[in-house]
């Protein structure tokens, strides 16, 4: 039945197998539970509305976002508690009030000495308290600022005396990426775990509120031993999966849920080739898998029904063709035979949140063979 209804999607398309997306959703929410934290999923990978409200419903708690845009349309959907969780600058304050306004409880982020100062004179010209939280850097990974860092106390003060809510300190091991065994993932996960919460603890002996401590990416949120210290989780990518975190070792190729449906379109048969109609248009420049230790070009070929195939790749990719062959350099030397024109196959992604921004809908995939079609948003 699946095979008939995908048979009508125009490819190159996006599939979402929801009984995958499902035991997903599962082991992340059981995990938080266990390790008693709230868990605010990160909605920038899907951008999906029914999406999220499968994850609500599993029992998570707001949701973080990274745009404003996401924040508006998942605002309009009916979710309420946003954490905009990219620091931001003046100009897009208006947006953020407007936002606040309207009675969404956005809560916004800084960490710098300008940001917060620009946050505090709006405010006060406004006559509004904005929520606001302190990023932190645990893993000099990208922003934040240091946990033992003088300007720590100093934008903690600048927001706190100036009339803004001080709500606590975030951060984001984004370096976890990098990583592939469980004891690194660990060691990370409690620095993440340690760093921010430390910086929790200078706040308050500095007489200053900080409530919140939120922590999280998808390879320490699954890695962590212990979270004492933290109040909440963020992460994201978790909800699909993909070949990176497959690398990273958080999950196996057959848990990614998200896939992209193409049809084989022609033949290079001295080459080994088949050519389909997803080329990185559809899967995206990402090739987020060359750095580690399997690197899978532009995705994994499975077979219409999401098995694997045995070592196919998508090897190439221009703006509209994609290249399938074998991954170790052999010739399939029966491709034609075993991939005729027309023939469908689903290409797993290096990067989910890349992937999924190549399409305006998903087609859900249910567990009984319906399809759906999800909307998904775009733009910033």
């Amino acid at each position: 039945m699946t095979i008939l209804q995908l048979a009508h999607i125009p490819t190159p398309a996006a599939l979402i197998d929801e009984a995958c997306m499902m035991g997903n959703i599962a082991r992340m929410q059981e995990r938080m539970a266990a390790l008693g934290v709230r868990l605010r999923p990160h909605v920038k990978t899907t951008k999906c509305v029914e999406v999220a409200r499968q994850q609500e419903a599993a029992g998570a708690s707001g949701i973080t976002v990274s745009t404003l845009k996401e924040a508006e349309q998942f605002f309009a959907a009916g979710f309420a508690d946003v954490l905009y969780a990219v620091c931001i600058p003046p100009a897009k304050l208006d947006r953020a009030l407007a936002l606040r306004r309207r009675g969404c409880a956005l809560t916004i982020l800084v960490d710098s000495l300008p940001a917060a100062q620009a946050i505090v004179a709006k405010g006060e010209a406004e006559r509004h308290a904005f929520d606001v939280m302190i990023e932190v850097d645990s893993d000099g990974h990208r922003a934040g600022v240091k946990a033992a860092e003088a300007k720590l106390i100093d934008i903690g003060g600048v927001l706190h005396q100036g009339g803004a809510t001080l709500k606590g300190v975030m951060t984001h091991a984004g370096s976890s990426y990098d990583l592939d065994t469980p004891e690194a993932l660990r060691r990370l996960a409690e620095q993440e775990r340690s760093e921010c919460v430390r910086a929790a603890q200078r706040l308050r002996a500095a007489g200053l509120p900080c409530p919140e401590v939120s922590v999280g990416s998808t390879p320490t949120a699954l890695s962590a031993a212990t979270l004492d210290g933290v109040t909440e989780v963020r992460a994201g990518v978790y909800v699909m999966f993909d070949l990176v975190m497959a690398n990273v070792g958080v999950c196996a190729p057959q848990e990614i849920a998200l896939s992209v449906l193409t049809t084989v379109i022609g033949h290079q048969a001295e080459k080994g080739w088949a050519i389909v109609d997803a080329g990185w248009m559809a899967m995206s420049r990402d090739r987020g898998t060359q750095r580690q230790k399997l690197d899978f070009c532009y995705g994994i070929v499975c077979d219409v029904d999401g098995k694997v195939t045995d070592g196919l790749l998508l090897t190439g990719a221009n703006q509209e063709h994609g290249i399938v062959s074998r991954g170790d350099g052999g010739v399939e030397r029966d491709i034609v035979e075993r991939f005729p024109v027309g023939t469908l196959l689903r290409i797993l992604p290096n990067h989910a949140c890349a992937t999924g921004a190549q399409f305006p809908y998903y087609h859900a995939i249910g567990a009984q063979g319906g399809v759906q079609t999800w909307r998904r948003f775009d733009g910033w």
